[in-house]
């Protein structure tokens, strides 16, 4: 039987595989005897042939290097799965080598995808794809996915940031850091989110997630998205829109951007929404206001940030995106105190990086076995 091929180890990590159980489950006293012959055939099949076909997981760019060390750590008892992570300088001249290419913050155009003549896959390590020619890849035959934020806690880490920006502006954390340096105490006095508008502007997962964490703290929600599920005539069907006070579509920005305390950046980005943050939207914001991004930098207008902030008419910005990454810490924005600034990391914890590599590691092994494909959302 195959099992006296295997290694007890082996054995045993591709059987919680093959059913389901969580890497804990504790299966060292158990022999092959106690389980099915259809379990059995299934590990067979993903631990079987390794010397003669190898499925090549490349992970682009040394950044975010969480991604693929964890993907490397779910996938240690397979030698049939092989992970690297390649320099982005790299990476056209090694793609043509690889079945899933995970890009991270890769572009990847057109040429670079056309050499990439094993591919299957090409998905992103959360859920923006922004960096992909998806109509290249289609010509090329290649599927494009994401790993949809609600199921790994990706968007729930997204969310738990974001409060951490508005209560760092809130209660202006750089300025306590000033005060701890210059042993001066009882300043600066803060603000409390207590009683504040906060206008959620892209009410998807993340918007959801967030929703949910701010109601505790009393604040009014206001939300825009592409459109609101309706149940019957004035009524909405989904619970989530119910966490929302008022609903508004994209042609309502100006006027709830009047109404708020704090804007909250959570848009896709793509040609509709890139620069949406300009000149015009912050001017439209209430004096004081302030604006969090925690989508992609490319949402908000560098120049009219740094104008409002001059002015001081923006009250305080947080941003976990910047308009370049990594982004020059010597930048001129980041003189203001009422400015917090964190390196890509809303979505980086271990409880959603260990989840979405358990994703990246179970379509590798379902490509490599021919099974379909689960728990990406697949895009072309």
């Amino acid at each position: 039987m195959f099992c006296n091929h295997l290694s007890k180890p082996t054995l045993i990590s591709a059987v919680k595989r093959a059913c389901g159980l969580p890497c804990f489950f504790t299966l060292s006293k158990l022999s092959p005897l106690h389980f099915s012959t259809d379990t059995l055939t299934k590990v067979e099949k993903m631990n079987g042939n390794s010397d003669k076909h190898i499925t090549r997981v490349l992970f682009c760019g040394s950044y975010f290097p969480a991604s693929h060390q964890y993907t490397k750590e779910y996938l240690q008892m397979y030698p049939f799965i092989q992970v690297d992570d390649v320099p982005l300088a790299a990476v056209p001249d090694v793609i043509s080598k690889y079945n899933i290419c995970v890009v991270k913050m890769m572009q990847l155009t057109s040429n670079i995808i056309s050499r990439a003549t094993q591919m299957k896959l090409i998905m992103q390590f959360g859920v923006g794809l922004e960096g992909v020619d998806i109509d290249a890849a289609t010509k090329y035959g290649i599927k494009v996915a994401r790993i949809p934020g609600h199921v790994t806690g990706n968007a729930a880490s997204c969310a738990e940031m974001t409060i951490y920006l508005m209560l760092g502006l809130l209660r202006k954390q750089n300025e306590m850091q000033i005060s701890i340096k210059q042993k001066r105490l009882g300043e600066p006095a803060g603000e409390t989110l207590l009683g504040k508008t906060v206008f959620i502007m892209g009410f998807g997962n993340i918007g959801i997630e967030l929703a949910k964490r701010l109601r505790p703290f009393g604040v009014k929600i206001i939300a825009t998205k592409r459109s609101w599920a309706l149940h019957s005539i004035g009524s909405l069907q989904s619970d989530d829109d119910n966490l929302v006070d008022e609903k508004g579509s994209h042609e309502d920005i100006y006027k709830l951007a009047r109404d708020s305390d704090i804007v909250v950046c959570c848009l896709s980005m793509n040609k509709e929404t890139a620069g949406i943050v300009n000149k015009s939207f912050i001017s439209s914001m209430k004096k004081g206001a302030l604006l969090i991004n925690i989508a992609r930098g490319g949402l908000l207008d560098y120049d009219a940030v740094v104008h409002h902030l001059e002015s001081g008419h923006l009250g305080g910005l947080g941003i976990d995106v910047a308009w370049t990454e990594p982004f020059d810490p010597d930048d001129p924005i980041l003189k203001f105190n009422n400015v917090i600034i964190t390196p890509h990391v809303a979505g980086v914890t271990e409880q959603s990086y260990r989840a979405m590599a358990k994703v990246v590691g179970d379509v590798a092994l379902q490509l490599h076995s021919g099974t379909p494909l689960t728990g990406i959302e697949i895009v072309n």
